[in-house]
């Protein structure tokens, strides 16, 4: 299959809010439709274009009750784009993630400072940057690949021991984005304020958060301190 049009697909909001969906946890149709401010029609349109492209991939499998199977999508590829558009530049790549890199991986940023005086020491810079260029989106091929991989046991472990899928929600957006504002939470999970902050709440039993004004974030000092108690625990 072809590279897909990654461009053209994240070129409309309403593909980005669909795949923002799907990487917290796979989707029947119908309840990705309750998620976007769209019809149907246009979900259904948009999931076939990305399904097309390779982004997507579809299943049918039988619900809990009975009634006809439900149509399920999911991410079909694992891949970190990296573009450069200047008036001089414009590059792109896609970079296929899974097995981390490990070591060390040294950039020598003392070759950015030089200054070339012909046209031969300038591409010859040039050539040279780009290598350093290189050593740097395999660095980043390797982090995105640690990610990606925390982020699924993540998902998983939460699931399994806590069972919450809307907690979960909340912990995804915050983790990838840092932060985020409850009406950026209520509009994503199609939630009332209140709501959101009730689920924030609950899940602090778990991952400690700070809940400020209208700004949820990981509150990264309670869990170091979470750490270091597990760490000690059972010792003298």
């Amino acid at each position: 299959m072809s590279e897909p049009d990654i461009f053209y697909i994240l070129g409309n909001k309403v593909r980005r809010d669909l795949l923002s969906h799907l990487t917290c946890t796979e989707c029947y149709f119908s309840f990705l439709s309750s998620k976007v401010s769209v019809s149907s029609t246009a979900v259904a349109k948009h999931l076939k274009i990305m399904e097309r492209e390779g982004i997507l991939k579809s299943y049918e499998r039988e619900g809990p009750f009975i009634g006809p199977a439900r149509k399920y999508y999911n991410i079909d590829i694992a891949k970190t784009y990296v573009a450069t558009i200047t008036p001089n530049i414009f590059w792109y790549r896609g970079l296929d993630l899974g097995e981390e890199r490990s070591g060390e991986i040294e950039i020598n940023l003392d070759i950015l400072k030089e200054n070339p005086e012909n046209l031969l020491e300038m591409v010859d810079l040039f050539m040279r940057a780009s290598r350093e260029l290189e050593k740097v989106l395999q660095a980043l091929r390797a982090v995105e690949s640690r990610r990606d991989k925390l982020m699924k046991a993540i998902k998983d472990t939460y699931l399994r021991k806590i069972g919450d899928m809307t907690q979960l929600a909340i912990l995804h957006y915050v983790l990838l984005n840092g932060r985020a504002t409850v009406d950026e939470l209520s509009d994503r999970l199609n939630l009332k304020e209140r709501e959101v902050l009730q689920k924030a709440e609950e899940l602090d039993r778990f991952v400690p958060l700070r809940i400020k004004g209208d700004m949820i974030e990981v509150d990264e000092e309670r869990l170091k301190a979470k750490l270091g108690g597990e760490t000690n625990a059972g010792e003298d």
